[in-house]
């Protein structure tokens, strides 16, 4: 399988690049330190074609298939917006992979109707409520409840860690609840997890105080509380019961989004060492001519490039059709691999920096402050190393 980037595809991420240089990073310092969500700036990347990449031209997408490279094009978006301001790259990420792909995969025709046209084109965004208190990386410990009676849903219970769930043009948030019990063949009893759509605005409905986070101060991230929350039966999204699986089928795409955002996060890194290593002087010469310093910017080059393979090699077998196993596996090995790489880089980019890295005007103190939690969302690098394992044929609990 080739993997490598299209004409067409450096021609999109310049036209990006170009945006994200223009529209985003003047603004970014106040936006970070106001932790100020700029919906305006959302609204002209659905006007881009950023959000609708992936999506069917009946709903005002670009309509791309894997032939023409779609999900690629996602993922080399991703990593323009990140690279210059990574609470950007998430909302675009959440917006398309967490936000909009549900909906598209299994929603109803109706459900696909009534939100993905505005969705697409940027002017509403859509939420993922999948986390709780009491179930990280063991989401099927769900405790939010739906009972089914008379045609109508009620849902009470809570969700944590929601991105994209409580700015002012989040239009709904896909919930899982469990909705019953199951008893599997060989008698065992579990959950029955289903989800459902729960539109903005509903009683009950909550989107709690955003939280005060350590990075990513520009993206939109809230607690989530149901209390009697009444929904038509219609709300139900894609078949009663298989709310968990479909969840976890949607994070396997949103693994490589994240690595690409993770690269995004090292390129900046890269950049910003190379240049400052060329400007730097003690003892009368640039610090980029100390082995020291040059050879750390050096394995920064290693990890950008060897992440950037990991993460398109996974984005184009997505593209090209792979078989479900192998492309969960790509996942996993590029989501692990490229943010634990971005930790790592900018960790060095802040000893490159010295003090200068410590304060909070300079780029990589940011950077720093962000990319911690690429290796905890979507799955942590435990969670990937346990999916690796398994794809390897290793029992691993």
């Amino acid at each position: 399988m080739s993997f490598e980037l299209s004409a067409e595809h450096e021609q999109f991420r310049r036209t990006v690049r170009d945006f994200a240089e223009k529209e985003i990073a003047p603004h970014v310092d106040a936006w970070d330190r106001e932790h100020h969500f700029p919906v305006d700036v959302v609204h002209r990347m659905g006007e881009l074609g950023l959000f609708g990449l992936t999506a069917p031209e009946e709903y005002g997408g670009a309509g791309l298939t894997g032939e023409e490279g779609g999900f690629t094009s996602l993922c080399l978006a991703i990593e323009e917006i990140g690279r210059v301001d990574q609470s950007m790259g998430i909302t675009l990420e959440a917006g398309v992979g967490l936000g909009i792909n549900p909906i598209l995969t299994y929603g109803t025709e109706e459900q696909k109707q009534t939100w993905l046209p505005d969705l697409v084109a940027g002017k509403t965004l859509a939420a993922f409520g999948l986390t709780e208190p009491g179930a990280g990386s063991d989401a099927g410990a769900t405790r939010t409840k739906a009972t089914l009676d008379h045609g109508e849903w009620t849902l009470d219970g809570s969700k944590q860690f929601i991105t994209n769930s409580g700015s002012s043009i989040t239009s709904v948030v896909a919930v899982t609840a469990r909705t019953g019990t199951l008893t599997t063949a060989s008698g065992e009893e579990k959950a029955e997890i289903s989800a459902l759509l729960v539109p903005a605005g509903t009683p009950g409905f909550t989107a709690e105080k955003a939280y005060d986070k350590l990075g990513w101060h520009a993206s939109d991230t809230h607690p989530l509380t149901f209390e009697g929350v009444r929904l038509p039966e219609e709300n139900l999204l894609g078949q009663r019961g298989r709310g968990y699986a479909q969840f976890l089928a949607t994070l396997d795409d949103g693994r490589v989004a994240i690595a690409a955002l993770a690269v995004g996060c090292i390129q900046a890194c890269l950049d910003e060492c190379v240049r400052y290593a060329g400007e730097r002087t003690t003892f009368g010469v640039p610090i980029g001519r100390k082995q020291g310093v040059a050879f750390q910017i050096a394995d920064l080059q290693v990890m950008l490039e060897a992440s950037r393979v990991l993460t398109y090699k996974a984005a184009a077998m997505k593209d090209g059709g792979a078989p479900v196993a192998q492309f969960k596996q790509a996942a996993s090995i590029a989501k692990l691999y490229a943010t634990e790489s971005a930790v790592t880089a900018t960790r060095i980019a802040t000893q490159v920096f010295g003090g200068y890295g410590f304060m909070e005007e300079y780029l990589v103190a940011r950077l720093y402050r962000d990319a911690k939690i690429l290796e905890i969302g979507e799955g942590t690098s435990e969670v990937q190393r346990m999916l690796i394992a398994r794809g390897l044929g290793l029992p691993v609990e």
